[in-house]
């Protein structure tokens, strides 16, 4: 079923045949090195930007268009991801890996050199078409060089550049931000992303490809669109637009049209996009849905945390990334123990249902949180959040690499990763438009006119602000944040319940690698491949 095949390079045949110490070539560790430093770029990215953004508006004016240097880098990054995909499922993983690195330093330099907003956005969409083929293409260069099987070990060090990226990005943005400038949180990429195309270029060595099909350009097109459009609405509604208003039911026309129409044409294209058929896999469809489902919860977790306990438990902005350390780090040592265990003993399912199990549980007791809950009481919450995470993370990206062919490594790695992506994105507004509603109801019944002024400003509102409001003011407004939160993440554990009955249905079927000799194939179609069907050993 693989379309891979060894070279002179390669390591024995019996190397492949997965060593019972589970070892992997010293080469093979210095790409994955590499490649956790190009994940650790595109992650890291938008958390040290965040940081800067006052001092850019402040540099750079544009303050109207502030919003936009966030969206332009996640529109570019969601659209391209599907293409990025295929393009290395096509003509080889490693050129299109290289290129979309080489993309995301151009960005990163340009934004640097940006002299207005305007310029900063337009190189911030390159930076994010970048970006969109880095966490592609490590995904799946790793899903062609580790079998699943062994693959498991890994996730605890991809949930740990995940983790530093969202505890560090804000320490290291205000550092550099105010010791060498705001220009240096992009120019920092440079030298991160030397290193890991040096690395990769030097080490990495896969077979070429040469695809006789053309890119499927009209599917491409209409994706985009598609893509670019949901985005739009997630992240316009109910700030830019009213969400019944002209704008966003156009933008919901055009992307509903443009899916319509991007599925048709996957079914009639010689070389589609995202191919239909990976969806005939019950397993690849289930992982699809519980990534969604975990994007929703996680960054919408990730916005609102910081923003209750700096505005209720009076804790500090400054360390904001701190705020979740129980959460990530639960998210970190669950997923490196879920790793060890599946390569291991070659099972998984149990860690998808445990995983919908925590989720829900978790969500639901950061739900009762109020303006009494301790600071140890929320961490301990967070933390069982982080648990359910850590068990479906790294688990859905490689249930799902393993129930297709190699052949669409990509687009398997790609589609996994932009269903994430737009969980994300329907998470942060969904949720947000949720909590912005009852945080302003909360302060008009409490505080009148006052509160109803404070409410519009609530994204502003930090400890020392706070401080300085009337106490009844005060009052109302942590009352309405905790009414907010409260709200917003029993909706979560609502959409959670919908992960935890997908995971009763994954099929488990045997992880390539597991069974050397033998070729499994599901009667749904889940294909478990021996170890062979990994890609040239580097």
């Amino acid at each position: 079923m693989s379309e891979v095949k060894s070279t002179a390079d390669a390591v024995p045949e019996s190397a492949q045949d997965a060593p019972p110490e589970g070892k992997q070539p010293r080469s093979v560790r210095v790409v994955l090195l590499a490649l956790m430093i190009a994940m650790l770029l595109a992650m890291l990215d938008n958390m040290i930007v965040g940081t800067a953004m006052p001092t850019i508006v402040g540099e750079l004016g544009g303050l109207e268009h502030l919003s936009w240097v966030v969206t332009a880098y996640t529109l570019a990054t969601a659209a391209s991801t599907p293409i990025w995909g295929k393009i290395g499922d096509m003509y080889g993983r490693k050129g299109s890996f290289l290129t979309s690195i080489v993309i995301f330093l151009i960005g990163s330099a340009l934004s640097g050199m940006a002299q207005d907003m305007g310029q900063l956005i337009g190189f911030r969409a390159i930076q994010g078409l970048g970006a969109g083929g880095l966490m592609v293409g490590v995904m799946a260069i790793i899903g062609d060089l580790i079998p699943p099987r062994e693959r498991g070990k890994y996730q605890g060090m991809m949930a740990g550049v995940m983790a530093l990226a969202m505890i560090g990005g804000p320490l290291v943005g205000g550092t550099i931000t105010d010791h060498l400038g705001w220009r240096w949180s992009f120019y920092i990429n440079l030298p991160l992303g030397a290193v890991a195309l040096v690395m990769v270029t030097a080490v990495l060595h896969l077979p070429k490809k040469r695809s006789k099909g053309r890119i499927d350009y009209l599917g491409a097109a209409l994706l985009t669109i598609g893509i670019t459009s949901i985005v739009l609405v997630t992240t316009w509604g109910g700030s830019e637009y009213a969400w019944d208003s002209a704008m966003i039911m156009e933008l919901i026309g055009i992307g509903v049209a443009s899916l319509i129409g991007f599925v048709i044409v996957q079914t009639k294209a010689a070389e589609p996009i995202m191919p239909l058929h990976i969806f005939r896999s019950r397993n690849f469809t289930l992982m699809s849905i519980i990534g969604f489902i975990t994007g929703f919860v996680m960054f919408g977790a990730v916005l609102f945390l910081p923003l209750y306990q700096q505005s209720v438990q009076g804790a500090s902005a400054t360390n904001s990334g701190l705020l979740l350390l129980p959460m990530l780090l639960a998210m970190m040592v669950v997923s490196l123990i879920a790793g060890r265990v599946t390569t291991n003993s070659g099972r998984y399912k149990i860690f998808p249902i445990v995983g919908g199990v925590l989720l829900v549980a978790g969500l639901f007791l950061l739900a009762q949180m109020d303006t009494g809950t301790s600071r140890f009481t929320s961490g301990v919450y967070m933390a069982v959040l982080g648990a359910g995470m850590g068990c479906l993370m790294q688990i859905t990206m490689l249930v799902a690499q393993n129930s297709v062919e190699m052949k669409d490594m990509g687009v398997a790695s790609s589609s996994t990763t932009l269903f994430r992506t737009l969980g994300s994105s329907f998470g942060v507004a969904i949720m947000g438009a949720l909590f912005n509603s009852r945080v302003k109801d909360v302060m008009a019944e409490r505080a009148g006119q006052l509160g109803g002024n404070v409410a519009e400003k609530s994204a502003q509102l930090d400890a020392a602000s706070l401080a300085k409001l009337p106490v009844p003011v005060r009052e109302a407004y942590q009352f309405a944040v905790s009414a907010g939160t409260h709200s917003a993440f029993l909706l979560g554990a609502i959409i959670a319940v919908a992960a935890l009955v997908a995971a009763f249905f994954v099929k488990e079927v045997p992880l390539r690698g597991a069974a050397p000799t033998k070729q499994a194939e599901g009667a749904d179609g889940d294909s478990a491949l021996d170890g062979k069907a990994v890609a040239e050993a580097v």
